[in-house]
């Protein structure tokens, strides 16, 4: 039972699942509404729609939360994301309801900025490359012939939020000059910290290192494919630390072979977890990391807390930071 909650009657929350050791962050906070967690054994859709029946939160991290789960909670009162982005939700089913989903969105804004710049930097200085080279014995510069400062080329962001903006601010730090591209802002203005708005074709052809921060919808999938490729520099290099099915991957693989891009850092990918034997696996000038551009033992920390205080606050009939689907609950009500 949660503590110091008198008469409340006990709540179910159920984490679908987690990539850290414990849930005693989110157990600390949810006890303060009378709340206990439940995580299932195998994380399969048929378990989460059984433990969901009882549940009247649902958190998830990777996981998919299908409106089959979604519609066998009959007391669901909010769906919470451990993140920003909400594509592993049933939104629309989770608002015909009207239960509201929550998210995180100031969230790891330094340690996603940073990771960009580590593989842009990395890409740009050919460091891994250099590393290898000397592993083997090569202590020539010709491994990584020619290279350019990256001091006064252009930095293109595909998706201009927080995140966007923070990455922008560190690459003027650098000398970059920086242009971007949003739904918010169109082209020919300014952002209001000054960087310059531009259509995708404007941005594929004048991107030197091009980074990938929108959300994935139904418009965005696969916007960077052959023909967005095609108009990039062939000096160019594309970061993606936002969703891989932005990106054309098998397009971009083709690319890297036949020298039409310079250079890939990814994070994110389609499937998450490449097969084995996956084009982008062998591709020449790709660094790939392991969706980890988000973490920090700190920002893990703030994570955990804010998605547990989230829906807390729905549970505690208060209302959320950020509700992702506030509008159409909204004009649902209406």
């Amino acid at each position: 039972m949660g503590v110091g909650v008198g008469a409340m009657t006990e709540r179910t929350v159920l984490i679908t699942d987690h990539s850290w050791p414990t849930v005693e962050i989110e157990r600390d906070v949810l006890a303060r509404v009378g709340a206990r967690i439940v995580e299932p054994r195998s994380g399969d859709e048929q378990e989460l729609v059984e433990l969901a029946r009882g549940a009247s939160a649902i958190m998830t991290c990777f996981a998919q939360v299908p409106a089959r789960v979604i519609d066998s909670a009959p007391g669901l009162q909010v769906v919470g994301r451990f993140g920003i982005g909400v594509d592993n939700i049933a939104v629309d089913a989770a608002t015909r309801r009207g239960i509201p989903v929550t998210n995180v969105p100031v969230y790891c804004l330094d340690e996603v900025a940073e990771h960009v710049l580590a593989l842009a930097l990395t890409l740009r200085r050919r460091t891994l490359d250099f590393d290898r080279a000397v592993r083997d014995g090569d202590w020539t510069l010709k491994t990584g012939m020619p290279m350019h400062r990256i001091s006064g080329q252009t930095l293109g962001i595909l998706g201009y939020g927080k995140i966007g903006a923070a990455v922008a601010a560190r690459a003027r730090a650098l000398g970059m000059h920086v242009v971007a591209n949003s739904r918010s802002v169109p082209a020919g203005r300014t952002y209001d910290d000054g960087v310059e708005a531009v259509d995708l074709d404007e941005l594929a052809a004048r991107s030197d290192v091009l980074t990938l921060h929108a959300p994935l919808l139904d418009a965005t999938r696969h916007v960077v494919d052959a023909a967005f490729i095609a108009r990039m520099k062939r000096t160019a290099v594309l970061i993606n630390t936002a969703r891989g099915p932005l990106v054309d991957q098998d397009a971009l693989a083709r690319a890297l072979r036949e020298g039409r891009i310079a250079g890939a850092g990814l994070d994110v990918f389609d499937p998450e977890h490449l097969p084995p034997g996956h084009p982008l696996l062998s591709a020449p000038n790709a660094v790939l990391t392991p969706h980890v551009a988000y973490y920090s033992e700190e920002s893990v920390a703030d994570l955990r807390r804010a998605s547990a205080e989230a829906v807390a606050a729905v549970l505690g009939g208060r209302a959320a930071a950020s509700v992702v689907n506030a509008d159409a609950l909204a004009a649902r009500a209406a």
